[in-house]
């Protein structure tokens, strides 16, 4: 929604950093104060060029099992979320919902052709959105 309405004033898309997000949870490093530190030292550390390309020398595979390492503690992250919110994970609802955002967003289903292509994030958000929207939700007793 931020992004949209950003666009309507002619502003660039912006990001929640999900991921930044996720590691905090895990860190437990929830003092501001840190995440300063952290990016001073990482703008500081941008314009050293000999860690550029120390960083480029780690194999494709090596960052992919850190990507999924970290992509996956991240959907963990926020399945402990909807179970601390009070959200059953084993309510038929709440189960499609979850597993099909996972599958589409990790899965890598693709929707469209051609020019128009919804993929990972995207569809998996639509998804989510779409199902939240059209699943009944569960009436109160049952």
């Amino acid at each position: 929604m931020a992004t949209s309405v950003a666009a309507l004033f002619g502003g660039p898309p912006n990001t929640t950093y999900s991921e930044v997000t996720g590691a905090v949870t895990l860190t437990r490093a929830f003092n501001p104060k840190y995440m300063v530190v952290a990016a001073m030292i990482a703008i500081v550390l941008a314009f050293v060029s000999k860690l550029g390309a120390l960083l480029q020398t780690i194999p494709g595979p090596v960052m992919g099992g850190i990507m999924t390492l970290l992509f996956g503690s991240i959907a963990v992250v926020g399945m402990n979320t909807l179970v601390r919110a009070g959200q059953s994970l084993t309510a038929a609802r709440n189960l499609v919902v979850v597993s099909l955002i996972l599958v589409f967003g990790i899965g890598g289903m693709q929707f469209g052709g051609g020019q128009f292509t919804l993929q990972g994030v995207s569809l998996a958000a639509l998804v989510g959105i779409t199902l939240n929207w059209l699943l009944p939700r569960e009436q109160e007793g049952e």
